[in-house]
């Protein structure tokens, strides 16, 4: 079938129905009994099954135990209804690096396609307690990697363009949130896992503070990289999942208590930041221009709304050297054993981390603390004049789903898979909040994406940051791909704050 064909095909099914819904408009339909959780339910199936088969985001089906499930939701108490983050039967997503109680974590692996989670972690459980539905795992690279294929399911398909990945780790998420399949669904971010997915696919991606989301058991409990966020069509969706996955849970140190005030309220009345500060490549590295370009419009349409935008940003100096450091302590720690296995079954990304970190001492993981320490001071200072800091999340648009990662940018060789993805993965070292927000496509039809980064701490600031940008672009943010080409067909929502 050729990419035209594919894409017809896409369009052609993509009309109305309540998968058009917003993840906020669905669960307030459930609120007031207008639709239960079995009608969105059989809308997902139905659109799964017309679509997925092209796009290929969720290999791992979970029809009958979601249809059992929404069956046998009793209705909401008074204080269900109440209570922020609610979701009352809405089918989700689930990230295949998550556990759902009997269902496979593969990790994209062949040598786990046997393993079957015999209860649901930590993310997932506290989901499912708000009302969450897992319908569906979405497909990810094995163990690590920015284009969502492995040998087990194949490549996921960027539903724009099927020609192009659809970002990694969480590319499977991201995709099925952009052909309509899924109202929200889970992502994890070490270097930019939720963020390059959702600029790649035109939808919402929120790496929260460290410790926002309590994250599953793991072998580095007190790892500051790894989180685990929200994705949604829009920022109010993704508010609303962050209510749902905001609490203590004593299982993940770093967490903390869920906020005063809903995060939903950060988009209900959104108020813009005094100051906000642009860089197109954090003073490190090489951008695509147009990319550069659609991302400094986007951002200096913040003075539509009273923001003083200029071009300040701190010095991110170091940045490559502790990230790369860092990020291969942790996988060393998680998943070191797989070097025993050896490089014929496990994928080269992995090995190639796992080698790194094995060969670090002392002194590297400690000059690495110590630039990402003098790193935090600096961003901490201009965090004193400046709310927000945006730049681009990805220095290059959508590449080719046959490439692994791409080869080089904009003329530079590329020596590590990680490489061109400096502009989230150094955001990462902060800890602060990130999101990347949807602002336009390229003039060949690529998604793009603007970051924005928040204070520590500061994801309700962020969040109403994010819904101030997406009502300046214009509410394009929530489009099935079929916006793109304009088709009468297309799954065109519009967001709406209205929970």
């Amino acid at each position: 079938m050729s990419h035209s064909s594919m894409q017809r095909g896409l369009l052609a099914t993509a009309a109305g129905g309540l998968c058009s819904l917003t993840a906020s408009a669905a669960v307030d339909l459930l609120r007031k009994r207008e639709i239960s959780p079995v009608d969105l339910v059989e809308a997902a199936i139905s659109r799964i099954e017309a679509i997925d088969p092209i796009i290929n985001a969720l290999p791992i089906r979970r029809f009958e135990q979601a249809r059992v499930i929404a069956r046998a939701l009793k209705p909401a108490t008074a204080a269900e209804l109440e209570k922020p983050g609610w979701l009352g039967g809405l089918p989700i997503a689930i990230k295949d690096y998550n556990d759902v109680a009997g269902s496979p974590t593969t990790y994209g692996s062949p040598i786990y396609a046997d393993n079957i989670a015999k209860r649901s972690d930590l993310t997932v459980a506290n989901l499912e307690q708000n009302g969450a539905i897992a319908i569906a795992k979405s497909n990810v690279p094995e163990f690590a990697g920015t284009n969502t294929f492995n040998t087990l399911f194949g490549s996921t398909l960027n539903p724009w363009n099927t020609e192009l990945t659809a970002g990694g780790t969480s590319g499977g998420s991201a995709a099925a949130l952009a052909s309509g399949m899924i109202w929200l669904a889970t992502g994890n971010d070490i270097g930019g896992s939720v963020r390059i997915p959702a600029s790649y696919c035109g939808i919402v991606g929120m790496r929260p503070s460290t410790g926002r989301v309590p994250r599953p058991t793991s072998l580095a409990p007190f790892d500051t990289l790894w989180v685990e966020g929200p994705m949604g069509r829009c920022v109010a969706d993704v508010a609303l999942m962050l209510d749902a996955q905001s609490y203590f849970d004593s299982r993940d140190p770093l967490s903390w208590p869920p906020p005063a005030i809903p995060y939903a309220n950060a988009v209900r009345a959104p108020r813009a930041p005094q100051r906000l500060g642009y860089t197109g490549n954090l003073g490190l590295g090489e951008v695509e221009p147009e990319v550069d370009r659609l991302c400094r419009n986007a951002a200096l349409i913040f003075a539509d709304a009273g923001t003083a935008v200029d071009d300040a940003h701190p010095d991110f100096t170091g940045g490559f050297e502790a990230f790369q450091t860092l990020s291969a302590n942790l996988i060393t720690i998680v998943r070191g054993s797989l070097y025993q296995i050896g490089h014929q079954r496990v994928c080269p990304e992995i090995i190639g981390d796992i080698r790194k970190g094995l060969q670090q001492n002392g002194a590297d993981l400690a000059h690495a603390e110590r630039l990402r320490g003098e790193l935090f001071i600096r961003l901490t200072r201009y965090f004193e004049t400046h709310d927000i800091l945006a730049c681009p999340t990805a220095s290059v648009a959508p590449y080719p789903v046959t490439q692994r990662f791409p080869d080089n940018r904009e003329g530079t060789a590329q020596t590590s898979y990680l490489d061109w993805m400096y502009l989230t993965f150094v955001l990462s070292l902060t800890g602060c909040p990130s999101i990347s927000v949807p602002i336009g496509t390229t003039c060949d039809g690529r998604p793009v994406g603007l970051q924005l980064l928040g204070k520590p701490r500061g994801d309700f600031e962020l969040l109403s940051a994010a819904r101030i940008l997406e009502q300046l672009i214009g509410d394009i943010a929530v489009r099935t791909p079929a916006s793109a080409a304009n088709d009468p067909m297309e799954l065109a929502v519009t967001c709406s704050t209205d929970m």
